[in-house]
C-alpha cells in the first residue's frame, strides 16, 4: 500500500512550498528512499541548499537551474552522510563555491559503545554510507547559519545516523531522516543507534513545530503527533522482542521474521536491522544479553 498516495512530485521540478522556500525531488526513488531525496532550497538571494542527494548529474543541472536571477547558492547544508544525501554536495560546491556544511565526518557523533562495536567489526552495518564526507565548516548543536534574510539552527539528532543534523528554521524542521512522515526510520548499528534515535526524539519533543520538511515524502504537518507516534512505535517494537525472548533466545533475523509479518520482502533486511538495534539497546539496559559475542548473528536471551 502506498504511503502518501498524493505525494507525486515531478523530479527535477522546483515546487514552492511556501515563500522562500522550494523542494527540487532527486530521481533515486527505491524502497528506502520512497519517491526520491528532498532536496531543499532555502531563500530569496542567497540561498541555502539543504541535502544535494546522490551524486547525479542530472539532479546536480536541476538544483542550479532551480536558481532565479539575483540568486546564488551560498550555503550547501547536509543533515548526514548516506550516498542518497550528501554526496552531490561535492560537485555542487565546485559549481557554485558554496562550502559545504554539516556535523562532521560519516563516523562523526557515534557513541562510545557504537564506536567500540565498529571497531570490533561485528556488526555489519553500513549501508549506503558516504564515507568520503567532510563538511568545509563543521556545526555544532545550537549553532546558527545565516543569509540574506534567513536563519537556521543546526540540532544534532543522532539515531538515524550518528552525524544527523536537523534544520530549524523558526518553527520549522528540516528533519533529514529522523522524522518521516510515509515511514519509520532506518536504525541500523554502528551508523545508527537507537538509544540516540529515541533520545533524538524526546529532545525534539520539547519544542513546538508546525512543520518537519523530511528527507524523504511529503511534509510531516502534526510532528508533535508524528514524534509521538514515532515513539510509541518503537516503545511497542521493544515490548514485542521482550515477548518473544521471554518464550525463546533468538536472533535479529528470527525475531524480524516473527514480528514483521507484513513487510516486503524488500525491507526485511533492514527490519532484522532495526531488531538489532532494539537488541543492542536492550542489552545496554541489562535487560537482554547474547549468547557469546555481540554481533549481528547473535542469540539473545531475555536476563
Amino acid at each position: 500500500m502506498d504511503p502518501q498516495p498524493d505525494f507525486r512530485p515531478v523530479a527535477g521540478t522546483a515546487d514552492e512550498l511556501s515563500p522562500g522556500l522550494r523542494r527540487v525531488l532527486a530521481p533515486n526513488p527505491s524502497p528506502m528512499t520512497y519517491r526520491g531525496t528532498n532536496t531543499y532550497l532555502l531563500g530569496f538571494t542567497d540561498l541555502a541548499v539543504i541535502d544535494p542527494g546522490p551524486d547525479n548529474p542530472v539532479h546536480l543541472q536541476a538544483i542550479l537551474a532551480a536558481v532565479q536571477p539575483g540568486q546564488q547558492i551560498t550555503h550547501i547544508l547536509v543533515t548526514h552522510a548516506h550516498i542518497d544525501h550528501s554526496p552531490l554536495a561535492r560537485a555542487l560546491s565546485a559549481s557554485t563555491g558554496a562550502p559545504i556544511l554539516g556535523f562532521g565526518s560519516a563516523e562523526a557523533g557515534r557513541s562510545e559503545a557504537m564506536t567500540l562495536l565498529a571497531a570490533e567489526g561485528l556488526l555489519g552495518g553500513g549501508e549506503g554510507v558516504d564515507h568520503a564526507f567532510a563538511p568545509d565548516i563543521t556545526l555544532a548543536h545550537g549553532e546558527t547559519v545565516e543569509g540574506a534574510g534567513w536563519q537556521v539552527r543546526a540540532l544534532h539528532t543522532p539515531g538515524h545516523m550518528a552525524n544527523h543534523l536537523s534544520f530549524a528554521w523558526g518553527d520549522i524542521l528540516f528533519s533529514g531522516d529522523l522524522v518521516m512522515g510515509w515511514a519509520s526510520s532506518l536504525v541500523s548499528p554502528p551508523d545508527g543507534d537507537l538509544t540516540d534515535f529515541m533520545a533524538s526524539l524526546r529532545t525534539l519533543s520539547t519544542e513546538r513545530w508546525s512543520t518537519f520538511h523530511a528527507g524523504h515524502g511529503a511534509p510531516v504537518t502534526q510532528p508533535m503527533d508524528r514524534i509521538e507516534a514515532l515513539l510509541k512505535h518503537r516503545l511497542g517494537r521493544e515490548a514485542s522482542i521482550l515477548e518473544h525472548l521471554t518464550q525463546a533466545p533468538a536472533t535479529a533475523a528470527e525475531l524480524a521474521a516473527k514480528i514483521y509479518t507484513d513487510t516486503p520482502t524488500a525491507l526485511l533486511g533492514a527490519a532484522q536491522r532495526n531488531v538489532l538495534s532494539h537488541l543492542i539497546d536492550m542489552t545496554q539496559k541489562s535487560w537482554v544479553a547474547p549468547e557469546g559475542p555481540l554481533s549481528a548473528k547473535a542469540r539473545f536471551s531475555r536476563l
